[in-house]
């Protein structure tokens, strides 16, 4: 809990609880949203606005409301958009009543809880759903505490604004200070219908991309590496079919980027008293967007990565996937504003708002940084498919395979291959090299193909690296594209250290490995080349094993892989003190492990938490029994 300091805060109690009314802010200027993530940054004690547990009560609906000035209906939760602030206490028996007032069936999901898979609210796996007029209620003892975040799992939901934010009060005290607190929930808007967006997603590859390179940039590229190293990267791309800018499916074109639901003309803003310790819990609620969070002039202290506590790193930026928390810390010394700055990955826009000592101020915008390019390098990261040394495959009678979806392949060993002219090697009339029709295709053991180095999987010890052990292949240390390690101190995956060891220090008896898989031309996602509708059963646990989650990335975009119901501990190489998280982000190309311990009774949701993504087929079911 903050410290007593909290509340000396330039508002009183009454104002507060009047939700704005006391400051003569309309509701029309509030935009129906909660008191919470209102432009005056209220501290502790809570207002309307913020459900305290362990008893609360939900209704869902939609409403009209403006979002960045325009005409819009969300799915609001107890009449504000996004969802009012749930805070429980560890040690409780939270009780949420949720009452769907839609004309659809509706859920919520619990974002990174661990809970009773009845409770867990993803329909179909663990519950039915919640049909239009009903109420249903969750049950569930808070084990654990932090930062956290509830949205829905049905349908597409989530991009219509089905979500807030869930905190944790610790039981016992935490092992860091603070003086006030403020929630950052970073969210993506669209004013078309989300199915719109995935039919255009599905009709045409880069729909949304309007960074797409120019002959400047061509020109620019030739003065820097020369006319024919330029020439023969771009036709390789070409030939693929991809653009090296596929750095986002969903861009700024469509996209309204929000902070705590206010677009960035509405200088959202979070209060402070010089001098004081101040938190923010960050949390990347968007449907497709990942965001680089920074706070020029100020550095800030990493804490906690999805809700449980790191030892503290001090960085001046941090990129945050989908789905992922981070709680910073920040000491603003000086009596002025400082512009907290989410820039959207591809660079297409930002979310942003302002940490100051009075209401009214603003800080400058950091200059804007321009779009990065995607090199061959995150083609062959692990290892990569090198054709020249493929001796003994085949290509022509390879059904359905599509160069453009297999990011691994070096083209750029073979030299003098004319795909054109070779028969049934037209990339243009294949229907796709698809992972998803390699139905009977085991990646680990097909020959000539070198995902990383790694050693061979399988449940005997001598197969296996230590435990904590980051696997060949990862990219822990690398912040991702378009980022500039040199031009500020950036959090990297190997920063991140557990406060404590997991009480669970058993090597793994098993390896489990994935791969993730993709067609960018097709808009086509799944697991091991299979889209969720194409697998016949679910991903087994033993109940109570120790097992290693491989995952391998043969795509070119980042993934945030997210395992409902039990912890991953991430293996980044800190031994003992790798740390816990709900969400891992996959990089192209990159081979990533995570341990588990398969408590967890019942079946789990295991999806891309890209949410068109995971309607395209990157969803699985695991079964623990």
């Amino acid at each position: 809990m903050a410290s007593s300091k909290a509340a000396a805060f330039p508002l009183s109690r009454r104002q507060l609880l009047m939700g704005g009314a006391a400051l003569g802010l309309s509701t029309a200027s509030l935009g129906l949203r909660p008191a919470w993530a209102n432009p005056w940054g209220q501290a502790n004690p809570y207002p309307k606005g913020v459900e305290t547990g362990p008893e609360v009560s939900l209704a869902i609906r939609r409403e009209s409301l403006p979002i960045d000035g325009r005409a819009a209906r969300p799915i609001s939760i107890n009449g504000t958009s996004p969802g009012p602030l749930i805070r429980l206490k560890e040690g409780q028996d939270a009780v949420l009543r949720v009452t769907n007032l839609l004309e659809e069936p509706t859920s919520i999901h619990w974002h990174g809880l661990i809970l009773p898979a009845e409770q867990d609210g993803v329909p179909g796996v663990s519950f039915a759903g919640i049909e239009p007029g009903e109420t249903f209620t969750y049950r569930f003892p808070v084990r654990q505490s932090g930062t956290y975040w509830y949205h829905s799992h049905s349908g597409m939901q989530e991009q219509l604004g089905h979500a807030g934010p869930l905190i944790i009060d610790a039981a016992e005290r935490e092992p860091f200070r603070y003086d006030r607190e403020h929630v950052l929930l970073l969210t993506d808007w669209t004013f078309e219908d989300p199915a719109s967006v995935f039919r255009n997603l599905k009709t045409a590859e880069g729909y949304y991309n309007f960074q797409e390179r120019t002959i400047a940039d061509f020109l620019a590229d030739a003065r820097a590496d020369g006319f024919a190293d330029t020439a023969r990267m771009r036709a390789m791309w070409a030939r693929m079919r991809m653009s090296s800018r596929d750095i986002a499916d969903v861009t700024g074109s469509t996209y309204t980027y929000l902070l705590n639901g206010h677009a960035p003309g509405e200088n959202w803003t979070a209060l402070f008293q010089p001098g004081e310790r101040v938190r923010l819990r960050v949390i990347n609620g968007s449907a497709m967007s990942y965001f680089d969070v920074r706070i020029p002039g100020l550095k800030m202290t990493v804490v906690a990565a999805d809700g449980q506590p790191v030892q503290p790193v001090p960085v001046d930026e941090f990129r945050i996937g989908v789905a992922e928390t981070y709680d910073v810390l920040v000491t603003p010394e000086a009596d002025t504003a400082y512009s907290l700055f989410a820039e959207a990955m591809d660079r297409s826009g930002y979310a942003s708002g302002t940490l100051a000592p009075r209401e009214g101020m603003a800080a400058a915008i950091p200059e804007r940084r321009r779009i990065a390019d995607r090199g061959m390098e995150a083609m062959g990261a692990h290892g990569g498919m090198d054709h020249a040394s493929m001796e003994g495959m085949d290509h022509a009678s390879m059904p359905d395979m599509d160069h453009a979806s297999m990011p691994d392949m070096d083209h750029a060993s073979m030299e003098g291959m004319d795909h054109t002219s070779m028969p049934g090697m037209d990339h243009a009339s294949m229907p796709g090299m698809d992972h998803a029709s390699m139905e009977g295709m085991d990646h680990a053991s097909m020959p000539d193909m070198d995902h990383g180095g790694a050693p061979p999987s399988g449940d005997g010890e001598g197969a296996m690296l230590p435990a904590g052990v980051a696997q060949p292949g990862s990219q822990y240390d690398q912040a991702g594209i378009g980022i500039d390690p040199d031009e500020r101190r950036v959090l990297v995956y190997r920063d991140l250290k557990a406060f404590t060891p997991w009480p669970d220090r058993r090597e793994p008896g098993r390896e489990l490995e994935l791969h993730l898989t993709g067609n960018m031309e097709r808009y086509m996602w799944s697991f091991d080349g299979k889209k969720f509708s194409e697998v016949t059963g679910p991903i087994h646990f033993r109940k109570d094993e120790r097992l290693r989650l491989i995952l391998i990335n043969d795509t070119m975009m980042e993934h945030p892989i997210h395992l409902h119901g039990m912890w991953m501990e991430l293996e980044n190489g800190a031994g003992e003190l790798i740390p816990r998280k709900h969400t891992l982000n996959i990089k192209p190309g990159e081979r990533v492990s995570a341990l588990i311990t398969a408590d967890a009774e019942g079946s789990w949701a295991f999806h891309c938490h890209l949410l068109y993504h995971m309607d395209a087929g990157m969803f699985r079911v695991v079964k623990v029994s």
